[in-house]
């Protein structure tokens, strides 16, 4: 059974509600999962005014525990098509598992949020495999096998380099059925990679 991390950053809910779902689907995959937040940078007062939520359920991660697990798939919203910087704050802070190759061969995967629908998705997650890359990992997205990519009656998110949501510019909207669908895809994509490598890596 594999140890997955779903390890994410959300400062209005929308990636958090993702985050819950992609560990459903790696649950039910049966693996063992841990869905953990990094830490916010903005102090209180001011991310209070912006209406960030700081009472989120999921413990705050140590990024020296990211060798602890088979599979970590990432979530963060988009910044000007980057990652957020509280999540680039936390993987800056991998530097001494890099190092040792703590993750070299473990499965990596990403998911987003963005306001719109061209806001940067596929962007942002890219800019999260171009870390995970680097410290060796096995990048798994989110394939055309999930029939949601393709889905044309509606606004989704969803992409093949992993699951996304759109919040809207105002935040309003909440993860779609078929975004939260994707979400629970890639999750559960994930943990079955996952078991089969560590499977093989016992033979």
């Amino acid at each position: 059974m594999p140890r997955i991390l779903v390890l994410y950053y959300s400062s209005y809910g929308h990636v958090e509600t993702m985050a819950q779902a992609v560990a459903e689907g790696a649950a039910a995959a049966g693996a063992e999962v841990a869905v953990k937040r990094v830490p916010e940078l903005m102090p209180e007062a001011v991310a209070r005014s912006a209406g960030v939520l700081l009472d989120q359920a999921a413990p705050i991660a140590d990024p020296q525990e990211l060798g602890d697990y088979d599979a970590i798939i990432v979530g963060s919203p988009t910044r000007f098509g980057n990652m957020a910087a509280q999540m680039r704050n936390f993987l800056d802070q991998t530097g001494p598992l890099w190092a040792k190759g703590a993750l070299v061969g473990k499965v990596g995967s990403a998911f987003t949020s963005t306001a719109s629908q061209h806001g940067g998705q596929e962007m942002t997650i890219t800019s999260i495999h171009t870390t995970l890359l680097h410290h060796g990992m096995i990048i798994v997205g989110l394939p055309y096998s999930f029939a949601g990519n393709t889905i044309m009656t509606e606004i989704s998110g969803g992409t093949p380099y992993g699951a996304s949501t759109i919040a809207g510019p105002d935040g309003s909207r909440q993860p779609s059925g078929n975004e939260l669908d994707g979400a629970r895809f890639q999750g559960r994509h994930v943990a079955e990679i996952a078991a089969r490598m560590k499977k093989g890596g016992q033979n």
